[in-house]
């Protein structure tokens, strides 16, 4: 037996995929930044990485393009 990392999750994929090509409302500033601090203090990088770029985009939409 083979042991392949990572492991592909295909439904992973389409549902990042319908994500990116859906329009959302982007929350307001100050629950993305207690998703931060909350993600800080589990020590999920993931869930840091998400919500320090979900912080930018909210906090300057027009310099990124939106």
């Amino acid at each position: 037996m083979t042991a392949r990392w990572p492991v592909r999750r295909p439904t992973e994929h389409a549902a990042l995929r319908a994500v990116c090509r859906s329009a959302r409302p982007i929350p307001p500033v100050p629950a993305l930044m207690s998703a931060l601090i909350d993600a800080v203090d589990r020590r999920d990088l993931e869930g840091v990485c998400l919500a320090a770029h979900r912080v930018v985009r909210a906090a300057a939409p027009k310099e990124l393009g939106e």
